[in-house]
């Protein structure tokens, strides 16, 4: 109906309104959703969640290995001690407090509870890079190709594992007989070594008994580590899965105490699980083999007696098992190594994550070093 006298019809108002309307909604929505330069102006952890590149995850987690290997090095020294002491009746150490006392009262700091730092920090830099480098690459490949979430997390954290160990077993097997031994001319324990340091250390090992023992219980040392990276690894990204569905924050992170829980219960049950096989490790790379009298000076060890000699793992673990014990052979030294991992990857993945979010934040707005234009 047309209009007369300057009177408006309904259908032309009913028509202005929807159009105001439509308009109105349009613009409060757009006020809702951040522009693309909004969205860049915010952090990852507000903006859209993406894996965050791997030189970032390299950086990361060589920087939280190490600095947890560091931390936690005087619990790794007392469990060793109370792996590899010598059978005794009573037993110099008894438990993981009385070791820890005793080596600081009878040794000191640096030459007892850290000796062997130098060998760990040697080998804790480049292989926990690697480790956490590999690690992430298997995650995310396997993750695409439609694999299961825990199965991913299990095979990643294994075959990271696995090429890392070609760095650090050498310098476990160093920082493990320097522990043991202590100091130079140690009248406190009686380890079957005396190197007068890192270095000579080295030259003797190399030198009488070939490159080769550098990878002195390197089965033992795979059996045990390649298993407790596989869980620790799907452990935490289960607990971690479980404790951001929890907490509901908006940024999607977890809170500082929680992620810490979830670091140290993945590490400590991984931890427990493969104490039996940590427990071989030790007594495989440190037994001393049985030298003449002409080589036992020259190479720095000294026999010692009523000392059982492990031709293998399973021969260790049925002797262990026998003489001493499910306690006190299989999980000797059980409490030190569960707090020690639980502890360390704690520490470990609280570092790695905080350093992640840091250098995404960096990188977002234009204060990273390699961030691109």
């Amino acid at each position: 109906m047309s209009s007369e006298g300057g009177i408006s019809s309904p259908t032309a108002t009913t028509s202005s309104a929807t159009v105001a309307a439509a308009a109105s909604m349009s613009q409060l929505q757009s006020s809702f959703n951040p522009s693309p330069a909004l969205k860049r102006a915010l952090p990852p952890t507000v903006a859209e969640e993406h894996e965050p590149p791997y030189l970032d995850v390299l950086l990361a987690g060589g920087m939280g290995g190490t600095i947890a290997d560091f931390i936690m090095h005087s619990v790794d020294t007392v469990k060793t001690r109370l792996q590899g002491q010598p059978t005794a009746n009573p037993p110099k150490y008894n438990n993981m407090f009385h070791a820890y006392s005793t080596i600081l009262r009878e040794e000191g700091v640096s030459r007892g509870l850290y000796s062997g730092l130098a060998p760990a920090m040697t080998g804790s830099l480049p292989g926990t890079t690697l480790y956490f480098g590999t690690y992430e690459y298997t995650k995310r490949t396997l993750t695409a190709a439609g694999c299961p979430d825990t199965l991913a997390h299990l095979a990643g954290g294994s075959i990271g594992d696995f090429f890392a160990s070609f760095i650090y077993v050498p310098s476990e097997v160093l920082k493990t007989r320097m522990q043991l031994q202590g100091r130079y001319n140690n009248p406190s324990f009686i380890s079957g070594y005396n190197y007068k340091n890192t270095w000579h250390a080295l030259q003797m090992i190399v030198k009488y008994d070939g490159v080769a023992a550098l990878y002195q219980g390197y089965r033992a040392t795979l059996l045990r580590d390649v298993p407790f990276s596989a869980l620790q690894f799907a452990f935490y990204e289960k607990f971690k899965a479980e404790a951001r569905k929890w907490e509901a924050r908006p940024d999607g992170q977890m809170s500082l105490h929680i992620e810490t829980a979830c670091g140290g219960v993945a590490g400590g049950l991984a931890g427990f699980l493969t104490t039996p096989l940590d427990v071989m490790k030790t007594l495989l790379q440190t037994q001393v083999k049985k030298p003449t009298s002409a080589t036992s000076i020259a190479t720095g060890t000294v026999a010692a007696s009523n000392q059982k000699y492990y031709v293998g793992i399973w021969d260790g673990l049925k002797w262990n098992l026998k003489h001493h014990g499910v306690i006190g052979g299989l999980f000797r030294g059980v409490g030190p190594r569960v707090f020690w991992t639980s502890l360390q990857s704690a520490i470990m993945f609280v570092f790695y994550e905080q350093a992640i979010h840091l250098q995404e934040n960096m990188r977002h707005f234009g204060h990273y070093p390699y961030a691109s234009s």
